[in-house]
């Protein structure tokens, strides 16, 4: 019987690629554990100076722990009209855009998914011809003007309705799916409306989960279509107010609206940007845990045909 000869230099071989692994892991938890770190810091420091006394803020002593805890800022910040008005209008913009721009994103993407589409390759390059080139920012703002939409709310999520980038996501999920699934449904008599409510988006539940949240987070995060159509105060979104609540650190007192709070708060310019910016983050913070399920597998299906 022939015996099977050992080398023994494939012993330490496989012992040295085994540790270079284990450091090669060891490494990655590390870098990204400090990155993590360094990324969460700023947020912890925010919501620590949030809670800590005027001394404590005032003297810069304040790192990720709350110094002589307090509560009075957060007191102050909700109780002013601007920023319950502006965060009021946040909230009904992020719905209501998400909701709209799903619902054209969807109405764009199925037709174009679809290979015997008339006119299909012309109309995509005109989709993403607009993705690198676009008319300027007066020539929007005309157009904007022209139609009406200037202070209005309108204006705050209609001239950017639809991105091209995700309408390709969306796009190229729909063209993952089987075409049997398609050709049975119409075999029973079903419209191309009916296919897409009934068969197609039930399906598509995880990258319109996706798409949606980049949608919510775009929306709740922008200031600068606010900044450019709307002067009416009533109108402003929380970005906005939080933008100009922090170019005017001098004057935030008068800026929040609530000049008649009780004179012990703790409240300090640097305090009130703190629990503000705070107060507009938590709220699409929570909205993440509810979508974090559908999140990778939308990405990876949307973003890969096959």
């Amino acid at each position: 019987m022939a015996i099977a000869k050992i080398n023994p230099a494939a012993k330490p071989a496989g012992i040295r690629e085994s540790l270079g692994e284990r450091m090669f892991y060891i490494a990655n938890i590390v870098f990204f554990i400090l990155l993590g770190l360094a990324t969460l810091f700023p947020f912890l420091n925010l919501i620590a100076k949030s809670f800590s006394s005027e001394a404590a803020v005032i003297s810069g002593s304040v790192t990720i722990f709350p110094v002589d805890f307090q509560t009075g800022t957060y007191r102050f910040v909700l109780a002013s009209k601007q920023f319950l008005n502006s965060f009021k209008v946040t909230v009904l913009l992020a719905i209501a855009g998400t909701v709209l721009s799903l619902f054209m994103t969807v109405l764009a993407a199925y037709p174009l998914s679809k290979p015997s589409m008339k006119f299909r390759k012309p109309i995509l390059l005109l989709y993403i011809f607009t993705m690198l080139f676009n008319g300027g920012l007066i020539p929007t703002y005309l157009l904007v003007q022209k139609l009406g939409m200037v202070n209005t709310f309108w204006a705050l999520f209609v001239p950017g309705l639809i991105s091209v980038f995700y309408m390709l996501i969306v796009k190229n999920f729909f063209e993952s799916l089987p075409e049997s699934l398609e050709e049975s449904a119409k075999l029973d008599g079903a419209s191309n409306m009916r296919v897409l409510w009934s068969v197609m988006l039930p399906l598509a539940k995880p990258v319109l989960a996706t798409v949606g949240l980049f949608y919510a987070v775009l929306l709740w995060n922008s200031y600068f279509t606010a900044m450019i159509y709307i002067t009416d105060p009533e109108l402003k979104p929380l970005q906005l107010y939080l933008k100009e609540l922090i170019a005017s650190t001098n004057d935030v007192l008068n800026l929040t609206g609530a000049i008649d709070v009780s004179q012990d708060m703790n409240k300090t310019p640097e305090a009130v940007q703190a629990a503000s910016i705070v107060t507009a983050t938590i709220p699409i913070l929570l909205v993440y845990p509810f979508l974090q399920k559908y999140f990778v597998k939308g990405v990876m299906v949307g973003s890969v045909k096959g």
